[in-house]
């Protein structure tokens, strides 16, 4: 359920704007900052997330960011103003970054490497794919029938029952043993640096690559970041300790989650374009269009995790990539402005089976070596290169997209934005061809079936992978 929560939330305020737009007096330009505070937000706190879930524990970080989203959601829903509904996206968005590591270090902690793991990770995959499918309807639904609101005060419910069984279902946190540093200006410089960093990709595209804000905000990220390598070298007890890195599992595990966001991850962003810009589609017709491919990428995670447990997490992301760049070729061609939704169906369905096999796969391989006293920040490394990837991507591949758009109107502009996203897809297709060259550094080791802990029953951690 909380992966559900996370995964509706991305897509749930979309539908949602223009109403917010017209009701809160936002310019329509500026509506984006919606969108883009919850972005920059859980982009930037992941890591400093998943560190927080290793240090004060995984289920205290992971009811305190279920009850982050509630309040932040209430507060959204009652905005009586830009600048409250703004306030409340950025602390929906750190309770985001609080709630992925979280929810992924719980999985990865109380199942044991091998099948159970899998399993888990699938179901928690599977609720994602559902969770972006069901915001897209339900933020049209809710909007048109209770105005946008709605949007917001749908999570304070769903949050709330969710922390509540996790007091129930989860076990307690372990008490503490070694004691450990938190690591302040490590937490500082990566914090702030993140976070600079993904609000200048954010907004680079909307503000222009030479606005002042954009290129103070690299120049800053540049900056934190390279005090965050510094201080981390000298830390005896460092946020992100580098030895990481030397688990093979992570550092290909971490690069395949960039390559995946910056080639499936923008997908959604050109087909809701194509869709609603090209073809017309109303908010409600977009998000039933979506209901096919998000089924192909369920199917897909629970595909994976078969895949991993019986030939191996490199076997299985080089099929996942595979079947990926072969379905993303064939989607290309339904990016035409005279072409029908049935066009784009079957790569709809084949590179979404795809992205779901990589989707599973890759957080099992993120996963896979490393101590369970550092899942959280593990996690958090690749959330945040998650995130990253998503952003890099957006950010090159809509500044392709449009270099054919510009002084042209109506009938004209619906086919020259047809035809900058049929490149753009193609593109996509060519850079899952990378991930499949960073798979091929990866040691092929079959997963090896392994109990889960007499300790732990499976129904311990639905609510974490739900």
């Amino acid at each position: 359920m909380a992966q559900l929560i996370y995964a509706l939330d991305l897509n749930i305020v979309f539908v949602a704007l223009p109403e917010i737009g017209s009701d809160l007096g936002f310019p329509g330009q500026t509506q984006q900052l919606v969108v883009s505070a919850y972005v920059v937000f859980a982009g930037g706190f992941l890591l400093l997330g998943g560190r927080a879930a290793d240090l004060l524990g995984r289920r205290r970080m992971f009811v305190l960011a279920l009850a982050l989203y509630a309040v932040s959601s209430l507060a959204g829903g009652l905005a009586p103003n830009a600048e409250t509904i703004i306030i409340a996206r950025a602390v929906q968005g750190v309770g985001g970054a609080l709630l992925l590591p979280a929810t992924l270090s719980l999985i990865n902690t109380l199942f044991e490497e091998g099948p159970g793991r899998n399993r888990a990770l699938a179901v928690w995959g599977g609720a994602g794919a559902s969770g972006l499918t069901i915001g897209a309807l339900l933020g049209g639904v809710l909007t048109e029938n209770f105005g946008w609101p709605a949007v917001f005060f749908v999570n304070v419910p769903l949050a709330g029952l969710v922390a509540a069984a996790a007091l129930v279902v989860i076990p307690r946190d372990a008490a503490r043993g070694e004691r450990r540093r938190f690591d302040l200006p490590g937490a500082l410089t990566v914090t702030g640096g993140s976070t600079s960093l993904v609000f200048a990709l954010v907004e680079g595209p909307e503000l222009g690559w030479g606005n002042p804000m954009v290129v103070g905000a690299l120049v800053l990220a540049v900056a934190l970041l390279t005090v965050f390598a510094v201080v981390e070298a000298r830390s005896s007890d460092p946020l992100m300790p580098f030895r990481l890195f030397r688990n093979r599992s992570l550092a290909v595990g971490v690069s395949v989650t960039f390559v995946y966001m910056a080639t499936f991850g923008v997908l959604p962003y050109f087909l809701t374009v194509l869709m609603q810009t090209v073809h017309g589609y109303s908010a409600l017709q977009t998000g039933l269009a979506f209901l096919i491919p998000s089924v192909a990428i369920a199917t897909g995670t629970q595909a994976g995790e078969r895949l991993a447990t019986r030939i191996g997490n490199r076997a299985t992301l080089l099929i996942g990539f595979v079947v990926g760049v072969a379905g993303t070729v064939g989607l290309a061609f339904g990016f035409d402005a005279d072409a029908g939704y049935g066009l784009l169906v079957p790569g709809l369905v084949v590179s979404g089976v795809g992205q779901g096999i990589v989707w599973t796969a890759m957080w099992i391989t993120s996963a896979t070596g490393t101590p369970a006293h550092e899942q959280g920040v593990a996690n958090g490394i690749a959330s945040t290169t998650l995130n990253i990837g998503n952003a890099i991507g957006l950010a090159v591949f809509t500044v392709i997209a449009d270099l054919g758009t510009e002084g042209r109107t109506g009938q004209s502009l619906r086919a020259a934005t047809a035809d900058g996203e049929f490149l753009v897809v193609l593109l996509t297709a060519a850079g899952m061809l990378v991930g499949l060259l960073v798979t091929v550094c990866l040691r092929n080791r079959p997963a090896v079936p392994a109990p889960v802990p007499h300790e732990v029953a499976a129904d311990e951690a639905q609510v974490a992978c739900r």
